[in-house]
């Protein structure tokens, strides 16, 4: 009796950690990425990126920086490096339908923009 108390304590402490760190490290892994944007540092959010094994086009909807997606984020910060990074990146579509938002940003941003839905 005492063996199977101890195993199902065990187990239920696993799955409770299992199941609150994946909240805790997405919580960061957006507030690095929104800080990389801010400083429009593409070097350190690459690499970030591929240390963490994630794409823009997978992360892309699920983070808000300031209450915005990450190209208006982007472009309300004249980061034009990393919003470049991202315009290549993510699919024409995803492109095309942010292209009003990027209109009040910078102009680099709008040519990036309008080049990857031209083409």
């Amino acid at each position: 009796m005492k063996k199977l108390l101890l195993a199902s304590t065990i187990t239920i402490l696993t799955l409770t950690s299992v199941v609150s760190a994946p909240k805790a490290q997405a919580s960061n892994i957006a507030q690095s990425i929104c800080q990389y944007v801010a400083a429009d540092d593409k070097k350190r959010m690459r690499t970030f990126l591929k240390t963490n094994r994630l794409k823009i086009r997978s992360i892309f909807k699920g983070i808000e920086c300031n209450g915005q997606n990450l190209l208006a984020f982007a472009s309300s910060q004249g980061s034009v490096k990393t919003g470049s990074l991202m315009i290549s990146k993510l699919p024409k579509k995803v492109v095309s339908a942010n292209l009003t938002i990027l209109q009040a940003g910078s102009q680099p941003l709008i040519d990036a923009a309008n080049e990857r839905v031209s083409s």
